[in-house]
């Protein structure tokens, strides 16, 4: 399992009472989204999903690299405006309450996603109301050709679902944006989110399905395609955190479909792709026990600070970094030797497994510190943080190197924060 020598270093760094703590390195997630930004052609707009991570540290190290980003409920629009000052917003998500929409309207959002036919007639009575000319992306629930989506890690779409618009309704709503009936709204395009956890060549098919869809139901209306949203799903591989979602061959295959639709923006929404691999779970072993033939550790914290192992039911991938003191007058418990111990929480329920059978090279001691990987996206912020009410973790950024921004950056760089805090409690100086 991957980590970093900053996060390394920093982690041992805490002191116990400091633990659980999640560790950011803000230069390791510049270095991949820039790597990011540098696969795609210049004609596909990136924008972050926030709801993958939203701290405000997060958003502004994204910021150079990012043409604008996603949010999904008012809370996240009033977040991200504040972190990311003037940068283009797109509302999407469905359930959209008035309240929310008229505070979309009044803050300028660039994009509305619109989910049904209801919520679309809403937006049109509010924006005339408000006098704001709002540009909408019509979300349709589309089929897809193949077993596309089949062994996708959430599907959206390609079936019932709760998410878009029913194709078969394609024609009616549209008409309700270009009769005239709509005056305030304006069809800019389409946008199809149908799962998450495709690779490469599945992604690039999906996306070209979508593109010739909305090019067709377009023109069918004689309307322009101004752009398309292909959304985000690019897939991440917890049993192999090593391995990455193909950029480079998703940028080529892009190119080739922007080439295609000379006078259509093509945009993604990734947000896990882009920040899982920048975050770490930092804690520490309270107790080693054997039961029934298998051994188990009891780390500090657990599921209801990282509910991703549970939510998604796999293991989380992770380190062992030793540690040789021991201040206390009593025995410390380890494992009997090097074999498979499953890592559990403090919750008091079966359900709070980290990681099962994780393979070490040496036996496991009470005060060892453990890092969980891939802790960068839709971790904490999925959790449910108080029950049992355990002290909540803390949150270190290191800021890595700010200058390492390219020049050709699609926007001016926001100074990483290099803080760590705890809610309330937990704040220094990195």
């Amino acid at each position: 399992m991957t980590t970093t020598p900053a996060v390394r270093a920093y982690a041992r760094t805490l002191a116990p009472e400091r633990l659980p703590a999640y560790l950011y390195d803000l230069g390791a997630l510049r270095e991949h989204a820039a790597a990011v930004r540098a696969a795609l052609p210049e004609r596909v707009e990136l924008y972050y999903a926030a709801k993958a991570n939203p701290e405000t540290e997060i958003l502004t190290a994204l910021a150079p690299y990012v043409d604008g980003y996603e949010v999904a409920s008012g809370g996240e629009l009033a977040h991200v405006a504040r972190a990311v000052p003037g940068r283009p917003l797109a509302f999407g998500g469905p359930g959209k309450t008035p309240e929310e929409i008229r505070a979309a309207l009044a803050s300028g959002v660039g994009r509305f996603h619109v989910e049904s036919a209801h919520e679309l007639a809403v937006l049109a009575d509010l924006a005339a109301r408000a006098r704001v000319r709002a540009r909408v992306l019509l979300r349709f629930n589309l089929a897809v050709p193949g077993e596309l989506l089949d062994g996708s890690a959430l599907a959206m779409g390609g079936r019932p679902a709760p998410f878009g618009i029913d194709p078969a309704d394609a024609d009616a709503v549209v008409r309700t944006l270009t009769e005239g009936s709509s005056p305030w709204l304006e069809l800019f395009g389409i946008h199809a989110h149908l799962a998450s956890g495709l690779d490469a060549r599945r992604q690039l098919a999906v996306a070209a399905s979508v593109t010739r869809w909305a090019a067709a139901l377009t023109a069918r209306h004689g309307v322009p395609l101004r752009e398309v949203n292909v959304g985000g799903g690019m897939a991440v591989d917890y049993a192999r955190p090593g391995e990455r979602f193909d950029w480079a061959a998703y940028g080529r295959g892009l190119a080739a479909l922007a080439d295609e639709h000379p006078d259509t923006v093509l945009r993604i929404e990734p947000g896990r792709a882009l920040t899982v691999y920048c975050g770490w779970y930092a804690t520490d072993v309270l107790d080693v026990k054997r039961s029934r033939g298998e051994d188990f550790a009891v780390v500090r914290g657990g599921t209801h600070h990282l509910r991703t192992p549970a939510t998604k039911g796999h293991d989380q991938p992770c380190a062992v970094l030793p540690a040789d003191d021991w201040p206390h007058p009593w025995p410390r418990p380890a494992t009997g030797g090097p074999g498979p111990v499953t890592l559990v929480g403090q919750l008091c329920t079966p359900k709070d497994l980290l990681a099962r059978a994780v393979p070490l090279t040496a036996p496991l001691r009470a005060g060892d510190r453990v890092l969980f990987a891939l802790a960068g996206a839709y971790a904490w912020n999925i959790s449910h943080h108080d029950f049992l009410m355990h002290p909540r973790p803390g949150f270190h950024f290191l800021p890595g190197d700010p200058a390492s921004a390219p020049a050709d950056a699609r926007a001016t760089a926001v100074p990483a924060t290099a803080l760590s805090r705890r809610p309330a409690a937990d704040r220094a100086n990195i």
